[in-house]
């Protein structure tokens, strides 16, 4: 048994139950559509979180399907913001706790406003990363956004 990880301890304490799916990423392959291929789930289902900073210097995190992206312009909007921007790199495991490829809505070292893209209300479970490179967690979407207390937006491009 895998140790568990910061999000999945948080799931735990709020109650909500998750399988986790581990993947091997020795090929260094960790991009959405690759991760969903791994794990067998369809891309519509596998979810990635991204972290943004607000014009008025504020982080939000936002939560889209792997294979679209992430209007910058809908996103603001939905936080109130006139404008969004991503964070750098360099930047997510000082403001998420997190690095690239293992970050989740879940756990982060503060919780920031979070936004699912509204098509996850839609769906029966949802997958985003467990809070570590190779491990992701499927879920009740309404659950997880309960738990982070998310809300939902029209977010990509498509």
């Amino acid at each position: 048994m895998e140790a568990k990880t910061n999000a999945m301890r948080m799931l735990d304490r709020g109650k909500v139950p998750y399988t986790v799916h581990t993947y091997d990423h020795s090929d260094g392959r960790i991009d959405g559509a690759s991760v969903a291929d791994k794990v067998g789930i369809d891309p519509k289902r596998v979810y990635k979180t991204l972290v943004t900073r607000g014009s008025s210097g504020g982080y939000f995190v936002f939560v889209i399907p792997v294979a679209l992206e992430l209007d910058l312009k809908k996103a603001a909007r939905a936080v109130g913001e006139k404008s969004v921007a991503m964070i750098r790199v360099e930047e997510i495991n000082k403001v998420t706790g997190y690095i690239r490829g293992g970050c989740s809505p879940v756990g982060m070292k503060k919780r920031y406003p979070t936004v699912f893209d509204s098509r996850a209300l839609g769906l029966e479970t949802i997958v985003v990363s467990g809070g570590r490179i190779g491990t992701q967690v499927e879920l009740d979407p309404g659950a997880l956004m309960a738990a982070v207390g998310a809300k939902t937006a029209d977010l990509t491009a498509e």
